[in-house]
């Protein structure tokens, strides 16, 4: 009977389990839906940006945007590169996946005879960086942010990298960081950040209205317009981490549930062939005895 107990302990442990892993996929899952309407919802702004950016060009001359700082192009010595992951696990293999897209883009960089310095985001990079020996930009480690991000951390984040790129403490700058595409899918991107690659000038067919700037369009471009782009990139690649971390999450919980049941399954079945063993044995006993007492 000992084992029989064991594996009724075994049972209800596996039972708890899925409470817990049922009521995990459930609060992802009502979550995830906000965070993909709110993802979805900031893409138009990016477009709106660029597109004003690609009008913005083409009113330009090349020697109006040599001066502007978050324009200018060096030798790349020194690469910043911002790694955006979760604070917490069990959401499936998110976290490893960026990680493992840093890596391999730290080793190619190191190859090319180039300095990598880390902008973390996330208590997961935070802890698997502190073990590996790579520079991590002063003051730029972000943790426990929360968890519907804002245009707040977005321009910090922004501020601080185009301040170290403007510095010279770094040379460029790019995002390991995931593209939410749906529910099922999410992919890991490497964005380039800094210097900002400004788009190709619109086409003139002639119908554009006339875009008017006070006080000039180099003062606008470089004090108003690609602050707030490159404010918006880290907005929009934190909504997609956010939405990617969830889906994650809820199909990894999902997963989980499905195991433990098919395992309780399989347990219950086998505690019921175990417990029937039993009974059989002990009628069998019951009988030996009864015939050993007749004859």
């Amino acid at each position: 009977m000992a084992n029989l107990k064991a594996i009724r302990r075994r049972i209800k442990s596996v039972q708890s389990t899925r409470k817990i892993t049922r009521a995990m996929r459930m609060v992802a899952a009502a979550k995830v839906r906000r965070a993909q309407a709110r993802t979805l919802a900031a893409r138009p702004f990016t477009k709106t940006v660029v597109r004003m950016l690609r009008e913005i060009v083409r009113e330009l001359v090349p020697v109006d945007m040599q001066e502007m700082p978050l324009l200018h192009r060096r030798t790349v010595k020194k690469v910043g590169l911002i790694v955006i992951t979760s604070d917490r696990g069990l959401c499936g293999s998110y976290n490893g996946s960026v990680l493992r897209a840093a890596l391999e883009r730290i080793k190619t960089l190191q190859t090319e005879g180039k300095e990598v310095k880390l902008i973390l985001i996330g208590l997961k990079a935070a802890t698997f960086f502190r073990s590996i020996k790579v520079e991590k930009l002063d003051g730029q480690t972000y943790t426990l942010l929360p968890a519907i991000p804002t245009v707040q951390e977005a321009k910090l984040i922004a501020d601080n990298a185009a301040a170290s790129f403007v510095k010279g403490d770094i040379d460029a700058v790019e995002i390991i960081g995931t593209d939410f595409i749906n529910m099922l899918r999410s992919e890991v991107v490497n964005t380039k950040f800094l210097p900002v690659e400004l788009p190709p000038p619109a086409d003139d067919d002639g119908l554009s209205p006339l875009m008017l700037f006070e006080p000039t369009i180099p003062e606008v471009l470089e004090q108003q317009i690609l602050p707030k782009y490159i404010e918006n990139v880290i907005f929009q690649a934190l909504l997609d981490a956010a939405a990617s971390e969830l889906a994650a999450r809820m199909n990894a919980m999902s997963s989980a549930t499905t195991n433990a049941e098919e395992l309780i399954n399989s347990l219950t079945l086998y505690y019921n062939r175990a417990r029937q063993a039993n009974i059989t044995q002990e009628l069998l006993e019951v009988v030996a005895g009864a015939e050993a007492l007749r004859g």
